[in-house]
C-alpha cells in the first residue's frame, strides 16, 4: 500500500505531501487543477516514461518519493528524479538503481487504469492469470510435470551433444585419463620430497666431500674430539673445575654422536647420475600435468578423478539415454495430460469470466458492452496459455483485444469491472486479489446519474480488498470514496501552484456540493450531504 507520495517541481506542483490510506479515496478538483499530475507522480515511482517537459519551469529536476507498506509491515522507499536536462534517476530504498529495478520492486505494488502505460491486466501472462484464479485453475500438477521434462532434458544435455561430439569428448577423455593413469600420482606433495631429493643428488660429490672434511676436523689425530678430550683431562677431578668436566664429558658425547651422524651421511650419499636423471624427467613430468590438468598436484588428482568418472558417464551414454527416453516419454504423458486437464478448466472457465465481468460492464454505463475470453485453439496449445481478453464497447462493433480499445475511460471501466470479479472470486484468500494499491483516471469519463452512483459503488467494493486512488469529477464517485483529497491551484507573481488537501467534515460537503452544480448552493448542500450519508 502506498503510505506516503512526495512531489517537488512536478508540473504545476512545486510541493507537495500527501498521507494516504487504505480503502477507496477520491482525488477531486477543478479541471487542469493537478489531479492528473498526482497520477503522473505515480507512475514515474513504477517505471513509466520520464518526459523533461514534465519538469516544473525554472526548475533543475522534479522529484518524487513514494513510501510502500506491504501486508507484513516491510517498508520500501522508490525515488525518481527526472532532470531538466539529461536522464532520469531512480532509487530504491535510498539507493541508485535501474528503471527496470525500480519497475521490478513495485511491479506487484501499483496498477495504474486510465490512459497509461502501466496497465498490468493488458498483459497475456496477466490475463492468464486472472482466468486461472477466477476459474481456481490447478496449476500444481502441470507445473510438476514440466519441471520434470526440464530435468530430463538437461540429464540429456549433460551426456553429451550429438553422437559426433560426444565422441570427440570421449577420445579426448581417454587421453586425458591414460596420461594420468600412467603418470600415477599419489601424493600431493611428491613434487616437494623430489625436489629435496634432487637437491641432494645434484651436488652429491661437494655433499660428501664436505661430510667428510668435517669428520676429520672433528676425529683425527689432534682434531677437535682430542682438543676437548685433553681439555677434560687437565681439570677433570679438581674441585674448583668439577662443574666445567661436567660439561666437558656432555659436550664430548655430543660430539661423538655428531662424528657418527656425519660418517654414516656422508657414507650414505650415493653419486648416481642414473636417479637424478630419472627424477629430473618425473618433476618435469609432474610440471606439465600441473601446466595442463590444475595448478598444484592437488588439482591435478580432482582433475583426474572427475575425468574418470565422465569418461563413464559417456560410454555408458546409449544405456543412460534409453533409460532417459523412457522416463521423458512417461513424464511428456503426464505433460500432456496435466496440460489438457488446465486447457479444459481454462475452456469452462473462460465463458463464465466474460459473463460475469459483461455483467459488471452492464452497471457501469456500458450497456451494450461485449466481452469475450479466447484460450487459445491451436493443436499445440493443449494448456491453453495463450488467454486473451476482448470487448467490443458499442453494438455492431467486432470484440478487439483489451490492448486496441481506443476509450481510456471504456477500457478503465473494463478494467474495474475486471477487478470486481476478480477480487470475488478471490475473497478471503491472500494472495490472489491482485495489486496492493489500485489507480484508476478517466473510470468515469462520458457517464452520470445511476451509472455514476454504480460507479462509486464498485469502487468502494473494490476498496474493501485493495487501496484504491480515483481521479474523478463525478460527486457520485467522491461520496462514495473513504477519504477526499482536493486538488486546487493557484496563480502568484505569474506563477501556477497546485496544492492538495485531505477533506474533513464541512470541507467534503462543500467540495461535494461544488462538484453537483458549480457552487455551493443550498440544494446542492443538502444533496451532497445526502449522497455522503
Amino acid at each position: 500500500m502506498l503510505t506516503e507520495l512526495h512531489i517537488e517541481n512536478l508540473g504545476v506542483i512545486e510541493r507537495l505531501e500527501l498521507m494516504l490510506g487504505a480503502g477507496l479515496t477520491a482525488l477531486t478538483g477543478e479541471t487542469g487543477a493537478g489531479k492528473t499530475m498526482l497520477v503522473d507522480a505515480i507512475e514515474l515511482l513504477v517505471g513509466g516514461r520520464a518526459d523533461t517537459s514534465i519538469v516544473r519551469h525554472g526548475a533543475e529536476e522534479a522529484r518524487v518519493d513514494g513510501r510502500f507498506v506491504a501486508a507484513d509491515g516491510t517498508e520500501t522507499i522508490l525515488s525518481r528524479v527526472v532532470p531538466a536536462v539529461g536522464r532520469s534517476r531512480a532509487y530504491v530504498n535510498g539507493r541508485l538503481a535501474t528503471v527496470t529495478l525500480l519497475a521490478d520492486a513495485a511491479a506487484d505494488a501499483v496498477d495504474l487504469h486510465g490512459q497509461h502505460a502501466h496497465q498490468h491486466l493488458l498483459s497475456t501472462a496477466t490475463q492468464r492469470a486472472a482466468l486461472d484464479t477466477f476459474g481456481d485453475v490447478d496449476l500444481a500438477p502441470l507445473r510438476a510435470a514440466r519441471a520434470r521434462l526440464t530435468e530430463i532434458d538437461a540429464g540429456l544435455a549433460v551426456l553429451g551433444g550429438d553422437e559426433r561430439a560426444r565422441a570427440r569428448e570421449i577420445d579426448l577423455l581417454r587421453y586425458q585419463v591414460d596420461e594420468l593413469d600412467a603418470a600415477n600420482i599419489v601424493d600431493a606433495d611428491e613434487d616437494a620430497v623430489l625436489d629435496a631429493e634432487e637437491s641432494v643428488l645434484a651436488d652429491a660429490s661437494a655433499h660428501r666431500s664436505s661430510g667428510t672434511t668435517a669428520y676429520g676436523l672433528l676425529a683425527d689425530e689432534d682434531g677437535a674430539r682430542d682438543s676437548l678430550g685433553n681439555a677434560l683431562a687437565a681439570i677433570d677431578r679438581r674441585q674448583p673445575y668439577l662443574h666445567h668436566a661436567t660439561r666437558l664429558h656432555e659436550v664430548l658425547a655430543e660430539v661423538d654422536d655428531l662424528i657418527a651422524d656425519l660418517r654414516g651421511v656422508a657414507d650414505a650419499i650415493d653419486e648416481s647420475p642414473e636417479r637424478l636423471t630419472e627424477l629430473r624427467e618425473r618433476r618435469q613430468m609432474l610440471k606439465d600435468l600441473q601446466r595442463k590438468y590444475g595448478d598444484g598436484l592437488s588439482a591435478v588428482m580432482v582433475f583426474h578423478a572427475e575425468s574418470e568418472d565422465r569418461l563413464r558417464e559417456l560410454e555408458r551414454f546409449d544405456e543412460r539415454a534409453a533409460a532417459l527416453d523412457v522416463e521423458r516419454q512417461s513424464a511428456l504423458i503426464e505433460e500432456r495430460t496435466a496440460a489438457e486437464a488446465v486447457g479444459s478448466a481454462r475452456r469452462a472457465a473462460a465463458p463464465k469470466l466474460a459473463a460475469a465481468v459483461q455483467k459488471r460492464l452492464r452497471t457501469l454505463a456500458m450497456p451494450n458492452a461485449a466481452i469475450a475470453v479466447e484460450v487459445g485453439e491451436h493443436a499445440d496449445d493443449h494448456p491453453g496459455d495463450r488467454v486473451q481478453f476482448l470487448l467490443a464497447a458499442n453494438p455492431g462493433s467486432p470484440v478487439l483485444p483489451l490492448t486496441r480499445v481506443a476509450s481510456g475511460g471504456e477500457l478503465a471501466r473494463a478494467m474495474l469491472a475486471l477487478r470486481l470479479v476478480l477480487s470475488e472470486a478471490s475473497a478471503g484468500s491472500s494472495g490472489t486479489s491482485g495489486h496492493d494499491t489500485l489507480v484508476f483516471d478517466e473510470v468515469d469519463a462520458g457517464i452520470g446519474g445511476e451509472a455514476a452512483q454504480a460507479v462509486g459503488d464498485a469502487l468502494a467494493r473494490l476498496g474493501q480488498h485493495h487501496q484504491v486512488l480515483v481521479v474523478t469529477h463525478l460527486a457520485q464517485v467522491a461520496a462514495a470514496a473513504e477519504s477526499q483529497i482536493s486538488v486546487s491551484k493557484k496563480v502568484s507573481k505569474g506563477a501556477t501552484f497546485a496544492s492538495a488537501k485531505r477533506l474533513e467534515g464541512d470541507e467534503r460537503v462543500d467540495e461535494i456540493a461544488r462538484m453537483l452544480s458549480g457552487k455551493s448552493t443550498d440544494s446542492a448542500l443538502e444533496h451532497a450531504r445526502e449522497l455522503l450519508r
